[in-house]
C-alpha cells in the first residue's frame, strides 16, 4: 500500500510540473497524421534504405506501455487497441525541452509524437521523435502483470484496465461486434425489417421468466422490463410487417452464472407464411455462415471441442433424453411421459428437483435439461416441446400434447429458440388462462393475461414461425470464452466494498 501511494505522489508532482512548465495536461485535441495500424500498414513493408528515401514526417498518438529511458535518450511504446509502435526520443534531435517533457512521462499516459520513421539495428519499426507532446496524464498506475491477477471480478468490475492491459480482450468484442454485423447482414439481404419495441412494458409477456419491476411516478403505475421481444414484434406481423427482427438488451430478475446474466442481448426475428421446419434450416443456414465468417472456419474451437458446422443434428427432446439417458439408473418407458407420478420419480432419480406444481410438461423438459443437455456439444437441434412449457406456440397435428417448437445447442448451451406461433386467438387465450392457474399454483414465472395481445391476434396473423438468438453465448462459443461475463464489457457484479471495510 505504501509504494502505490509513492506512485500516485510521484503522478501528481509530474502533473504539477507539467502545469508549471506550462503545458496543459489534458489539451482539447491533438491532429494525427496516421493511426498506428495505419503507420505500420504504410512503413512495415519498407525496409531500412526504403524509410530513409522516404524521409516522411508522421504524427502519431496512443498510450505509453513501455517506457525505456536511457541518460540522453529513451525508448517508449505506444499502443492504441492491439497495435503497437516504438518511439525514439533524443535529447540532441528532440531538444532539451521537449526531451525534459519527456521525462515527465509516466506509464499509462497518453501522448503525440511527430518525426520520422527509421529501423533499430534490429530491425524494429521506430518513430525517431522531433516533438512529444503529452495529451492526457495517467494518475492509476497499471498493473505490472495483469495476467497473473486472479481475482477476475476486478478484470470484469475494471474493464478499462483489462481493455488496456491485454490486446485478446478487445479481440472478443471486436468479433462479438462482427456477429453483430453478419446478422444484420444475413436478415436484411432477406428482406428483414428492423425495428425497436418498447423496454419499459406493463405486462412482462413473450416468455416464461420473472421480470424487474419499476415505477413510473407521472402515470403512477407499475411497469416491468421486458423479459423478451416477441410479443410486440408478432403485433408488427399482424400490421403487415411480414418479416421482423429486433436486436435488443432484455431483463430477467434471476441468477448470475457463467451462462446468464440478468441483462442480455436478444435477437429476435418473425417470419410470415412459414413454421418451425423453416426456421430450422435458416438457422443452421445462418449461423454457419455467422461461424464461417467470423472466424474464418466452419470449425471453431472452445475449450477442450472442435465445434463442427458441417454436422448439424437434430432430435427430438424425448430423443435425446432417451440417448443420454444415465447408465446407473433404469431407462424410462414411452409411456412413463404421460404419469406425472413416474416422471417426478424418474426426476428425483436422476437429481432433479421438481416442484410440486410441475405437471408431466414441465418435468418431462427437467428430465431432458438434466440428462441431456449438458452433452449436446455439437451443434444440434432439440425439436417437438411440450405444449405445457410453450405457451405460445402451436401444437403439432393430431398432438395436442406437443408445441411445434425447437432450440438450438452448441458447446452445451442453448443458444436459440424458435417455434410455430400460435395464432388462434381464442386458444392463445385458453393458454394464458392456464399460466394464470399455474401462477396461481406458486410458478413464479408462469405467463401472465396479456389482453392488448390477443386483440391484436383477433385481426388475423398469418402462419408465422418466429425465433430468438441469445447474443451472449454466440460469442461465448465463436471467441472461445468460458464465462458470459468475458463476452459482456460490463456485466453486472456486486457493488464494491466501501473503503473502510
Amino acid at each position: 500500500m505504501e509504494n502505490q501511494t509513492n506512485l500516485l505522489e510521484q503522478r501528481r508532482f509530474k502533473l504539477a510540473e507539467l502545469q508549471r512548465l506550462g503545458y496543459d495536461p489534458y489539451p482539447h485535441r491533438f491532429d494525427y497524421t496516421h493511426t498506428l495500424g495505419q503507420l505500420r500498414a504504410a512503413f512495415d513493408p519498407l525496409d531500412a534504405a526504403g524509410l530513409e528515401e522516404r524521409k516522411e514526417t508522421v504524427r502519431i498518438c496512443g498510450r505509453i506501455m513501455s517506457l525505456r529511458p536511457h541518460g540522453k535518450a529513451g525508448f517508449l511504446d505506444l499502443a492504441e487497441g492491439e497495435q503497437r509502435v516504438q518511439v525514439y526520443v533524443r535529447r540532441d534531435t528532440a531538444g532539451e525541452e521537449m526531451f525534459e517533457l519527456f521525462r515527465l512521462f509516466d506509464l499509462g499516459d497518453i501522448i503525440g509524437a511527430a518525426g520520422t520513421v527509421f529501423r533499430t539495428r534490429t530491425g524494429e519499426l521506430t518513430l525517431l521523435a522531433s516533438q512529444v507532446f503529452h495529451l492526457s496524464k495517467n494518475l492509476q498506475p497499471l498493473p505490472e502483470k495483469w495476467h497473473g491477477l486472479t481475482d477476475v471480478e476486478t478484470r470484469f468490475r475494471q474493464r478499462y484496465v483489462d481493455l488496456i492491459m491485454n490486446p485478446g480482450v478487445r479481440e472478443v468484442f471486436v468479433r462479438r461486434s462482427a456477429v453483430i454485423r453478419e446478422i444484420r447482414r444475413y436478415l436484411d439481404k432477406r428482406g428483414y425489417m428492423e425495428v425497436e419495441t418498447p423496454v419499459l412494458q406493463t405486462i412482462a409477456g413473450g416468455a416464461l421468466a420473472r421480470p424487474f419491476r419499476t415505477h413510473h411516478n407521472a402515470l403512477d403505475i407499475d411497469l416491468y422490463l421486458r423479459i423478451s421481444l416477441e410479443l410486440h414484434l408478432k403485433r408488427l406481423v399482424v400490421g403487415g410487417i411480414p418479416r421482423v427482427y429486433e436486436l435488443s438488451r432484455i431483463f430477467r430478475n434471476e441468477g448470475i452464472s457463467s451462462h446468464h446474466n440478468p441483462e442480455f442481448t436478444m435477437l429476435e426475428f418473425y417470419q410470415a407464411y412459414s413454421d418451425y421446419n423453416d426456421l430450422m434450416d435458416m438457422s443452421e443456414e445462418m449461423i454457419t455462415r455467422i461461424a464461417e465468417t467470423v472466424t474464418g472456419s466452419r470449425q471453431v474451437r472452445y475449450g477442450e471441442h472442435l465445434l463442427d458446422f458441417d454436422r448439424w443434428q437434430r432430435m427430438t427432446m424425448k430423443e435425446a433424453t432417451f440417448r443420454f439417458w444415465p447408465a446407473a439408473v433404469p431407462a424410462p418407458a414411452e409411456g412413463d411421459f404421460q404419469s406425472v407420478d413416474r416422471l417426478r420419480a424418474l426426476a428425483e432419480a436422476v437429481g432433479a428437483r421438481p416442484e410440486p406444481s410441475d405437471g408431466p410438461g414441465k418435468l418431462t423438459a427437467l428430465l431432458f435439461e438434466t440428462v441431456a443437455e449438458e452433452h449436446l456439444i455439437q451443434p444440434t437441434i432439440i425439436y417437438d416441446h411440450p405444449a405445457e412449457v410453450s405457451p405460445l406456440s402451436k401444437t403439432k397435428p393430431g398432438d395436442p400434447d406437443t408445441a411445434e417448437r425447437f432450440e438450438l445447442y452448441i458447446a452445451g448451451m442453448e443458444i436459440a429458440n424458435a417455434y410455430s406461433e400460435l395464432n388462434d386467438p381464442a386458444e392463445q387465450k385458453a393458454r394464458f388462462e392456464e399460466q394464470l392457474l399455474a401462477r396461481d399454483r406458486g410458478d413464479e414465472e408462469a405467463h401472465g393475461m396479456d389482453q392488448d395481445y390477443i386483440r391484436a391476434l383477433g385481426y388475423g396473423m398469418p402462419p408465422t414461425a418466429g425465433e430468438g438468438i441469445g447474443i451472449d453465448r454466440l460469442a461465448m462459443v465463436l471467441t472461445d470464452s468460458p464465462s458470459i461475463r468475458d463476452v459482456i464489457l460490463f456485466p453486472l457484479l456486486r457493488p464494491e466494498p466501501a473503503a473502510d471495510e
